[in-house]
């Protein structure tokens, strides 16, 4: 994803967006590519973090990083994910803040997160005391063994969650269907089908979660199912081909880690996935709901519907739709509401010195916002977003440091505004006072 939202509006600062760590450094560098081989195989304890390169935290704790790896060195692995790069992995454990950093012990699949101090002897102590743990478990009895195998979860993941397809059921599941498939066709002998099991199976976990199903992993085992194996031109194993309802099955291009894959299932769900629905606040729990759900809610506030009446106020929506499509990547939450209405919300964000329309960017995890400076107009709205996005845009801190009352309200009925209709009074049956001349009337 591009910079997770909840870093964003915790690491407002503008920073260089270069690496941290070098090779001089005795940080070792993740990436999809080699984290399973130095991670996850690996029977060392291992510190990860996980960092953007724009995040002002992230680079006030690099120097105390890179002394706590020269003082651990050859006792505990330090290493470092930019998460902003490769953000399948920042997904596959969980990150939603930056910097994260995640202890990989005994069990690596199950990584523990560290709650220590950012100092190079807090990071150092907490990891000696990690390495306790590990050695008591294994002088107890308990596996150490940080590596995976086929006959475990599959490093995480499961092998019932890659779906077995075969000549009978591959038309009804993979063509017929409205999900999006990664297929893998495979040969029980051969070698790199065998290296791909454990991360296929890893990634099938992880997309069936983050995806709630709408991309889907399966396998064919080719040399029982030839039909459809020879149907798509099956020559070499494994083969992986991508299928969307619809359109002509593509050869799957990127790498054969769990990351690799899982970050590429993750574009093929977005490409996929409608835009999320731009909602009217007419409740707390249509803004509770939708920011608990998103790393980030953007509420537009629109102008009274009298002074602008339906086609304006339907411009000003379809432009916030048109946005929520353009980002629809983000998983961010979209609503908006009538000048006026919550104004509880209004004064929290110092809404009423912009005027309307005005939009703003909410993290309620941090409790922080932004708001619009520019246009309300696609251009306006897509350079704030896409400075927010990478760290720069300027932000503050909700009033109170919690989200203000929202008001009850009624939907719009999609119709013009209508004025307010004025009682009429009738004075021909009002008796006048005697004393009150009636030819000053």
């Amino acid at each position: 994803m591009t910079p997770i939202l909840l870093g964003v509006l915790g690491c407002s600062l503008v920073l260089s967006v270069q690496a941290f760590y070098s090779a001089n450094d005795d940080v070792v560098e993740l990436n999809p590519s080699n984290f399973n081989r130095e991670v996850i195989q690996s029977d060392s304890l291992w510190l990860v973090e996980f960092y953007a390169p724009w995040c002002g935290h992230c680079q006030s704790l690099t120097p105390e990083w890179k002394k706590a790896a020269t003082a651990l060195k050859g006792i505990v692995k330090i290493g470092a994910v930019d998460a902003d790069q490769h953000k399948s992995m920042g997904g596959q454990y969980g990150v939603r803040g930056f910097p994260t950093i995640k202890v990989f012990g005994g069990n690596k699949n199950k990584p523990e997160d560290y709650q220590g101090g950012r100092s190079s002897q807090a990071i150092v102590d907490g990891a000696m005391n990690a390495l306790r743990s590990l050695v008591k478990d294994r002088l107890s009895g308990k596996s150490g063994s940080s590596g995976y195998s086929k006959q475990q979860s599959s490093g995480g993941g499961s092998k019932e969650d890659v779906v077995e397809l075969t000549d009978d059921n591959f038309d009804k599941m993979v063509l017929e269907g409205n999900d999006v498939w990664l297929v893998e066709f495979f040969a029980p002998w051969c070698g790199h089908c065998k290296n791909l099991e454990p991360e296929w199976a890893a990634a099938a976990t992880a997309v069936k979660e983050q995806t709630k199903g709408k991309v889907r992993l399966g396998a064919v085992d080719a040399t029982v199912h030839q039909a459809v194996s020879s149907r798509y031109g099956i020559r070499g194993f494994p083969t992986i081909k991508i299928f969307r309802k619809g359109e002509e099955p593509e050869d799957y291009q990127g790498g054969r880690s769990r990351g690799d894959i899982i970050e590429r299932a993750l574009d093929l769900f977005s490409d996929n996935s409608a835009p999320p629905e731009l909602l009217e606040i007419l409740s707390e729990d249509i803004l509770k709901k939708t920011c608990e759900d998103s790393q980030l809610c953007v509420i537009g506030f629109l102008p009274h519907i009298l002074d602008t009446g339906a086609s304006g106020r339907n411009g000003y929506l379809e432009v916030m739709i048109n946005m929520a499509e353009k980002y629809k990547k983000k998983m961010w939450g979209w609503m908006w509401a009538e000048a006026g209405v919550q104004m509880e919300l209004e004064a929290a964000l110092g809404i009423g010195g912009f005027g309307y329309p005005a939009m703003a960017a909410i993290n309620t995890r941090k409790m922080k916002f932004a708001l619009l400076k520019g246009s309300f107009s696609d251009a306006g709205i897509h350079e704030f977003l896409r400075e927010l996005s990478v760290g720069r845009g300027s932000t503050s801190t909700l009033g109170g440091g919690v989200m203000p009352k929202i008001a009850a309200a009624e939907p719009w009925d999609g119709k013009d505004g209508q004025l307010p209709v004025e009682e009429e009074y009738d004075l021909s049956d009002v008796d006048l006072d005697d004393d009150f001349d009636k030819d000053e009337l």
